[in-house]
């Protein structure tokens, strides 16, 4: 099977684990990952965060790596691509607001393409609320308020599962990586066997 191409929506403060676990375990099974940010050019160097739960009552979020864009915001063409991705942390919350950015995920869910999404990234589903309309999804529980206003039902995983919903892949955060990209995996016809 060739590998997949794969339109992954970032932007600045998104989670750095979310980009760079999820664009390397892609590539390292022969998918391609291309990394965009609204308003952004290839080459583009993003600031990330890391995010993570402490002794206090919400999220902590410390400086990541710079990732870089590989891809021209502008110039993106989902019929390109098998599969978009948004990653979570703070990058949603500001995304979101972009309309080609909403145009982009309604452009995958019309032509039936899997979509996944991952913490915060469900805000950015939030704002497009037909794309996840009877659907189960999950994101950071902070998110749940928000799909409670659309016809979509919030689940929660716990920090370690992914939620699948036909081809759509949810889960709470970083912590869940390992079953979320299995469930990507599965998703886009992926088989990995060992010898």
């Amino acid at each position: 099977m060739p590998g997949k191409r794969i339109l992954m929506l970032v932007g600045e403060y998104s989670e750095e684990y979310e980009i760079y676990v999820f664009e390397q375990g892609m590539q390292a099974v022969g998918h391609q990952v291309d990394i965009v940010c609204p308003d952004t050019e290839k080459g583009y160097k993003l600031r990330s965060s890391v995010h993570d739960f402490g002794p206090v009552m919400t999220w902590t979020e410390t400086p990541g790596h710079d990732i870089e864009i590989s891809a021209t915001f502008s110039a993106v063409d989902t019929n390109d691509y098998d599969a978009v991705y948004i990653a979570g942390g703070r990058g949603p919350e500001t995304i979101r607001t972009y309309p080609r950015v909403q145009e982009i995920v309604r452009e995958f869910h019309q032509a039936d393409k899997p979509i996944f999404c991952i913490c915060h990234g469900l805000q950015v589903l939030v704002a497009v609320p037909d794309v996840i309309a009877g659907k189960k999804v999950s994101g950071l529980f902070t998110v749940e308020p928000e799909v409670a206003l659309t016809d979509a039902t919030y689940v929660r995983m716990g920090p370690k599962k992914a939620l699948r919903d036909g081809k759509l892949v949810t889960a709470e955060g970083w912590t869940a990586l390992a079953d979320f990209m299995a469930q990507c995996l599965a998703v886009l016809g992926t088989r990995i066997s060992h010898e």
